[in-house]
C-alpha cells in the first residue's frame, strides 16, 4: 500500500468515525422524551434548528411557533424549551407535545417515554373532564387538571394543554392523562433553577397571587411561591392581608429563610415590610412629648386601645386615660378599631419602643378651670344623676357632678319637691362650696345662701366607723380610749 493510499484510507477512516461518534454521541446523550433547552441557530422553509448541545443539531416544526395570526413567534437567537421526540443519525427531532393524528403505538410510546401530548378539554364529567388526544377520547380526573385546588371546573373547558399520559390500557382504550404531573416537573424545575441564585435576605421582585387570614402568598418566580406572613406585610399593624395588599399587586421583598416542611414541601418566607423603612427611626424627629394629635384606634384589649399616631406606630390609651367624665368599664364602651381620635402625648420609651397616649388630657381637664367657671354662689341648672341616704348628686358640666346634701335640701322653700326628683331631672342650684383639690363640689337649692358644709365628713366618719371591726366589748378605738380616760 503507497502512502497517498494509506493517507486517504486513515482519513476515510477518521470521516465514518467521526460520522459514528457523532451519531453514538448523539443516541447516548439524548433519548425520547428528554426536555432540552437551546438557542435557535437557524432556519430553512419548514424547519427550525436548534442548539442542543449534541454533536447534531435538534429539528423543530416552524408551525408550532406560529400564533393565531400565523405569524413566528420566536426568532433566531431565541432560546426554547422543547421535548426529544425521535433520534435519527442526522438529527435530533423536537416538539413541544405531540400534537396532531396519531396512532395507538405513538401514544403507547410517549406513555413509555413520558412524553408531554397536545390535548382540548371537550367537556366534564363525572370526577374530571373528557380529553380529545390525537383525535382519540381520554380521561383527565379533576385532581390531575392543575396544581391548585379546583373551584370551577368549566373554566378549563374549551382550553388546550400539555399533558403526560399516565395510563396506557387496553391498547390504547382506556388513557388517562395528567395536566398536573407536566406542571410539577416544570415547577420543580424552576424552583432549583430559582434557588440556585437566591440567599437569604436577597430583595426580590414578587407577584401577590392569593390571600389568606395567616397572610399573602407571592409568586417569586414561575411555579415558586412564598408567604409573606400578616406581621411582615406592614409596620402598621393590620389584623388582615387585605389592609395591606391585593392580588396582582408587584412589590418588592426580601426573602427570610427557605426550608421543607414535615411533608418535604418547600416553605419560603418573606417579609415586605423589612424592605421598607422602619418607622421607629422617625419616631423621635416626629414625635414629641405632650403634643397632641389625631390617631387611629388599631387594636382594643381589656386595659385600654392601642392607637396608631404615625403609619406603622402605635400607643395605648390606658382604660384610665379616656375620658375625666365618666368612668370607663370597657375600652369598647368608648371607641371602636377604625375610630379616629385627639390623643396626648404623655411618654415616648425608644428603648422598649413604647408610647404612652391620653385622651382625657387631650379634650382637658374639666376641673381645671371650675373656680373660674362655678364660683361659689353662682347660680345655675343641674341634671339629678342619683340620689343616695345622705343628698343628691347633680351633674352641672360635662364631668363635673356636684352633691346636694340632705341638710342643704331641707333649706328649700319646697324641700318635698326635692325629695321627689328623679334621675334626668333639671333642678336650679347655687354653688355652695369648692373643694377643688378633692373634685368635690357641695351644691344648694336655688335661693339658699352659700355656706360651709360638713355633712360629708359626719358621712365620712360613719362610714370609717362601719369599716371598723365591732365585737362584745365595743371597738378597738373605743377599748383604747377608756384606757386613757381610767389613767387621767
Amino acid at each position: 500500500m503507497t502512502g497517498s493510499e494509506d493517507s486517504r484510507q486513515n482519513g476515510t477512516m477518521e470521516n465514518f468515525e467521526e460520522m459514528l461518534e457523532a451519531y453514538t454521541g448523539a443516541d447516548k446523550a439524548l433519548s425520547v422524551g428528554d426536555k432540552v433547552s437551546g438557542p435557535i441557530i437557524g432556519m430553512s422553509g419548514d424547519n427550525l434548528f436548534v442548539d442542543v448541545g449534541a454533536k447534531i443539531d435538534g429539528l423543530a416544526d416552524r408551525a408550532e411557533f406560529l400564533n393565531d395570526e400565523g405569524e413566528l413567534t420566536v426568532a433566531e437567537g431565541d432560546t426554547v424549551e422543547l421535548y426529544v421526540t425521535a433520534v435519527k443519525a442526522d438529527a435530533i427531532l423536537l416538539s413541544k407535545a405531540i400534537s396532531g393524528p396519531a396512532g395507538a403505538a405513538v401514544l403507547e410510546e410517549a406513555f413509555n417515554a413520558k412524553l408531554p401530548v397536545e390535548g382540548k378539554v371537550l367537556a366534564t364529567r363525572k370526577g374530571g373532564f373528557d380529553v380529545e388526544v390525537s383525535k382519540r377520547r381520554v380521561f383527565c380526573p379533576v385532581s390531575q387538571i392543575d396544581t391548585r385546588f379546583v373551584e370551577n371546573a368549566e373554566e378549563y373547558v374549551g382550553k388546550t394543554f400539555s399533558f403526560i399520559i399516565i395510563k396506557f390500557e387496553q391498547r390504547g382504550r382506556n388513557i388517562v392523562v395528567s395536566r398536573r404531573a407536566l406542571l410539577e416537573q416544570e415547577q420543580q424545575a424552576a424552583r432549583d433553577e430559582f434557588l440556585k441564585n437566591v440567599n437569604d435576605g436577597d430583595l426580590i421582585d414578587a407577584t401577590i397571587t392569593r390571600l389568606t387570614n395567616f397572610g399573602a402568598f407571592a409568586e417569586l418566580a414561575e411555579g415558586v411561591e412564598g408567604l409573606i406572613h400578616v406581621s411582615e406585610l406592614s409596620w402598621t399593624r393590620i389584623a388582615q392581608a387585605d389592609e395591606a395588599v391585593s392580588v396582582g399587586d408587584k412589590l418588592r421583598v426580601k426573602l427570610l429563610s427557605v426550608d421543607t416542611d414535615k411533608k418535604g414541601q418547600l416553605r419560603i418566607s418573606l417579609s415586605a415590610k423589612q424592605v421598607q423603612e422602619n418607622p421607629w427611626t422617625r419616631v423621635e424627629a416626629d414625635l414629641t412629648a405632650g403634643e397632641v394629635r389625631d390617631g387611629k384606634v388599631v387594636r382594643l384589649t381589656p386595659f385600654g386601645a392601642f392607637v396608631e399616631v404615625l403609619p406603622g406606630i402605635d400607643g395605648l390609651v390606658h382604660i384610665s386615660e379616656m375620658s375625666y367624665t365618666k368612668r370607663i368599664h370597657k375600652p369598647e364602651d368608648v371607641v371602636a378599631v377604625g375610630d379616629t381620635v385627639s390623643v396626648k402625648i404623655k411618654s415616648i420609651d425608644l428603648s422598649s419602643r413604647r408610647i404612652s397616649l391620653s385622651m382625657r388630657d387631650a379634650e382637658g381637664d374639666p376641673w381645671a378651670d371650675v373656680e373660674e367657671r362655678f364660683p361659689a354662689g353662682s347660680e345655675i341648672e343641674g341634671t339629678v344623676e342619683s340620689s343616695s341616704d345622705f343628698g343628691l348628686f347633680i351633674n352641672i358640666a360635662p364631668g363635673i357632678t356636684g352633691l346636694m346634701p340632705k341638710s342643704m335640701m331641707a333649706k328649700a322653700d319646697k324641700a318635698a319637691n326635692l325629695d321627689a326628683v328623679n334621675s334626668g331631672d333639671k333642678v336650679e342650684v347655687t354653688v355652695s362650696q369648692l373643694r377643688t383639690a378633692e373634685r368635690k363640689i357641695t351644691l344648694a337649692p336655688k335661693g339658699v345662701a352659700a355656706s360651709e358644709d360638713n355633712s360629708w365628713k359626719a358621712h365620712r366618719k360613719t362610714q370609717t366607723a362601719k369599716a371598723e371591726p365591732q365585737n362584745s366589748f365595743g371597738s378597738l378605738g373605743s377599748l383604747l380610749q377608756d384606757a386613757l380616760n381610767k389613767k387621767k
